[in-house]
């Protein structure tokens, strides 16, 4: 028999139609997961120092060791943060860069790429494919330190943000939005319809309201459009486009103030389409 966690092991016993509530806390619990790190290095007694150095900041990690570029790609696993050596046999890190970032293009998830290298001439190739920082060896303590504390921070920020939700009113019934798979939302003939990567709906509700309640990752870029930053793919003076090819109006008296916020949730991390 599989046993509670241990969170519900003080709640008294359900029956019937309570069942249900138990069945999606365990379902809640299966589906949070560790942080996932890669660390590939074709020296293992600098593997097991990363490993050992990643272990020391935090416990809640699933870490897995590759000896070289080849295996990790092979794996075809995917991870919030790697540890990259570049120079390795058959596949360097570089090349395992590159590869991520082009499988990024097609998930939409941002992955934080740290190079960890004995050579100082590969930093211009680091900066193209967009690597978070840039680690020598022998590794320094706390610089390691320092550096994985922000990159933590920022892949924990981007996970949250990827379960962000609205519940909404569409059709007599509430239905739950994840705020990622939200194109944008547009007010029309005094109808709120959003249109997201699965469908387009209509719902009760006004465009203030809306706007409110999805924070700073939506901008409110015309009377009649609330767009959601991250699926932008080319603006103009007057246009926005977003990824799925639709065209937005950007009022000419917001082209400033959009800049400038858009600039910002570059700034914080913000996965950037343009």
């Amino acid at each position: 028999m599989r046993q509670l966690p241990l969170f519900m092991s003080h709640l008294p016993e359900k029956r019937g139609k309570d069942i249900r509530w138990y069945k999606n806390l365990l379902d809640f619990e299966r589906k949070k997961r560790f942080m996932k790190i890669a660390v590939c290095d074709d020296d293992r007694p600098i593997r097991e120092e990363l490993i050992r150095l990643i272990q020391r900041q935090v416990t809640d990690a699933d870490i897995t060791e590759y000896q070289s570029g080849e295996e990790l790609l092979h794996a075809g696993a995917d991870f919030d943060i790697y540890f990259l050596d570049i120079e390795m046999d058959s596949v360097s890190g570089m090349e395992l860069a590159r590869h991520i970032r082009e499988r990024e293009e097609n998930s939409r998830k941002r992955r934080i790429i740290i190079f960890v290298t004995g050579y100082r001439e590969y930093m211009g190739e680091a900066f193209d494919v967009n690597a978070f920082h840039y680690l020598l060896k022998p590794l320094d303590e706390k610089k390691f330190t320092e550096v994985f504390a922000r990159a933590w921070k920022e892949a924990s920020a981007f996970c949250e943000q990827e379960k962000k939700y609205i519940m909404v009113k569409s059709l007599g019934a509430q239905q739950r939005l994840l705020l990622k798979n939200i194109y944008y939302i547009e007010s029309r003939n005094k109808k709120v319809i959003i249109h997201t990567t699965e469908k387009t709906l209509e719902v009760y509700g006004k465009m203030e309201e809306l706007e409110n309640r999805l924070g700073s990752t939506f901008y409110r870029c015309h009377r009649c459009y609330l767009v959601n930053m991250e699926k932008i793919s080319a603006y103009s003076a007057d246009n926005i486009q977003v990824t799925n090819g639709d065209n937005l109006l950007l009022a000419r008296t917001k082209y400033s103030d959009f800049i400038k916020n858009y600039m910002r949730y570059i700034k914080n991390g913000g996965i950037v389409n343009v």
